[in-house]
């Protein structure tokens, strides 16, 4: 797999769906049930950085840590801030070592590809909440069915847990593979 490249896919995927994001939608519900779109925004933006910085320097302070996960990552700007943390991220994996450099994050000390193919996975199913949650049609359908392929190698049961990956749902043998993606991920129709 050319995590890479998958990863421009990706940031790609969920930048395009964040541009078409209008202010009057950030305080709607998303399938992330316990957050609205501007939370589901604001935890990729977030995530982004925290991985973005582990690859860059191993490991994040634990002030920023904080911050990353649980601070506003957004501001007043939500789309600037969203696209310089992937401006921010992008230029780190692609950094010369970055795939094999040995980082730190909160769910333990990983080699930045495996970091990398687990943060496809987890943010092409945040594109699929925000598409659902923003009424957009998803762009790049086979980043979809391939995130979903990732996501069957790497959630364990012990990631099954309310809020972060709930029992995987029902789905139709025909639904696209964004809506497959998300009933893999737990989230309710």
């Amino acid at each position: 797999m050319d995590t890479i490249g998958m990863m421009d896919r990706v940031v790609a995927e969920i930048s395009a769906l964040v541009d078409h994001v209008s202010p009057d939608q950030l305080s709607g519900p998303t399938p992330c049930v316990q957050w609205t779109v501007r939370d589901l925004i604001n935890h990729v933006c977030g995530g982004a950085q925290m991985v973005a910085m582990s690859l860059e320097k191993g490991a994040v302070p634990d002030d920023k840590l904080a911050q990353f996960m649980a601070g506003d990552n957004l501001g007043d700007d939500f789309k600037g801030l969203f696209h310089q943390a992937m401006t921010y991220a992008a230029g780190c994996y692609k950094a010369p070592g970055a795939m094999e450099k040995m980082v730190t994050l909160p769910f333990g000390q990983m080699p930045g590809e495996a970091a990398l193919t687990f943060g496809a996975f987890d943010v092409t199913t945040h594109a699929a909440d925000l598409a659902r949650a923003t009424g957009q049609q998803p762009i790049d359908a086979a980043l979809y069915a391939e995130a979903l392929a990732i996501g069957r190698q790497l959630v364990t049961p012990e990631l099954r847990q309310p809020g972060v990956f709930d029992a995987e749902q029902d789905c139709a043998e025909n639904a696209s593979a964004p809506e497959q993606l998300l009933a893999f991920a737990g989230r309710k129709a």
